[in-house]
């Protein structure tokens, strides 16, 4: 069994549910069913019981829960040791695609000035995953944006941005102070793909279902604006193209800043990035 697929059982196990579980993979569903009965092919025994309400665990199914959890723990271990002994220590960072944060560079000078030796990867993801690969294990620590579905997950406010509306320079809203949700309740919103992150997209479609095109990432979010004259949301402070305007919302919870890891993981790295990383955005 693989390590990636040990991951997968897991995450079905705790969800109970080949959806959420998905949702919290950044996959689709197909793929981690077809994974799961591989397992149970090689395994020689059903893993979970499968009703239209969900899942739930076989006796089998308990066992390798179990199992997998421990051989995970000990894989990462391995990991760290291993590294330790080659002289090379190594921290995968996730980023949400979002380069104009000015605190992602404060924090960046002052890793690279207290960690020195540490041997820095970098994976940016779009706007459909917000824990940035962490629940797939590409990641080692998330620096995200909140709200998300935090299961499994420990997460670390960092700072706190309010949130305005970025519509077309010539939209007769673009010239208020402010404005509130119900003022654009008839707008057309650009969308995440299905599959994202339901408590992300219900943020950022301001709580409530909406219609408009799928976008993935921020510049595609902004162009959709000005070519289509449709509502999208951004942070206070952000620089945007021409031809836009950003207004703030006045009822709109602030975004969260946040960096996010998994439950449980001792990794020492990880400490010391949050450590680093809640002094560099507290400035």
């Amino acid at each position: 069994m693989e390590l990636r697929t040990l991951r997968y059982f897991v995450a079905v196990a705790e969800e109970l549910h080949f959806g959420r579980a998905a949702t919290r993979l950044h996959l689709s569903q197909p793929p981690l069913s077809r994974a799961i009965k591989q397992m149970e092919a090689e395994v020689g025994a059903p893993l979970f019981t499968r009703s239209p309400a969900g899942v739930t665990l076989t006796a089998v199914g308990s066992v390798l829960l179990d199992e997998a959890r421990a051989l995970l723990d000990h894989a990462d271990r391995v990991r760290l040791r291993v590294s330790a002994a080659a002289g090379v220590a190594t921290i995968t960072i996730g980023l949400l695609g979002d380069g104009t944060d000015p605190g992602v560079a404060r924090l960046a000078a002052a890793y690279r000035r207290s960690r020195p030796g540490i041997d820095i990867r970098i994976r940016e993801t779009d706007l459909t995953d917000p824990t940035c690969g962490l629940r797939a294990g590409l990641v080692d620590v998330a620096l995200t944006r909140a709200p998300f579905d935090e299961t499994a997950l420990t997460v670390r406010e960092l700072r706190t941005d309010p949130v305005g509306v970025v519509l077309r320079a010539d939209d007769p809203l673009a010239g208020r102070d402010g404005l509130r949700l119900a003022e654009l309740s008839d707008r057309r919103w650009f969308q995440f793909p299905q599959g994202t992150d339901p408590v992300w997209q219900s943020y950022w479609n301001g709580g409530r279902p909406r219609e408009g095109p799928v976008v993935r990432a921020v510049q595609e979010c902004l162009q959709t604006v000005l070519w289509n004259g449709t509502v999208g949301l951004a942070p206070l402070g952000h620089d945007l193209p021409g031809g836009l305007a950003l207004v703030p919302l006045i009822d709109m919870p602030p975004s969260r800043v946040v960096a996010a890891w998994n439950k449980g993981d001792t990794n020492p790295l990880i400490r010391s990035f949050i450590e680093i990383a809640t002094t560099a955005y507290r400035y």
